[in-house]
């Protein structure tokens, strides 16, 4: 699974787990397990629900998130001391 933060006109960004990335020619995104970008539910889902289809017209942009090894790899440009 591929953890992407989606960016959707007029709400705030969710996080959620898709198969694989979107291409140009796809008309929905289906993800699963919807959260905010804190891990927490999303009020305007339902409760319960796994997966949910967006329409691409809704999504302004897809950030694809590094998997929990790969954040390793890759030192971020600031100090955490």
């Amino acid at each position: 699974m591929i953890t992407v933060l989606v960016h959707i006109q007029n709400q705030e960004s969710i996080k959620m787990d898709v198969e694989e990335i979107p291409g140009p020619g796809d008309a929905n995104l289906v993800g699963k397990n919807p959260r905010e970008r804190t891990d927490k539910e999303v009020d305007w889902i339902e409760d319960g629900v796994t997966t949910i289809l967006l329409p691409m017209w809704r999504i302004t942009l897809i950030e694809v998130l590094p998997s929990p090894s790969e954040e390793t790899e890759f030192p971020l440009p600031f100090r955490n001391d």
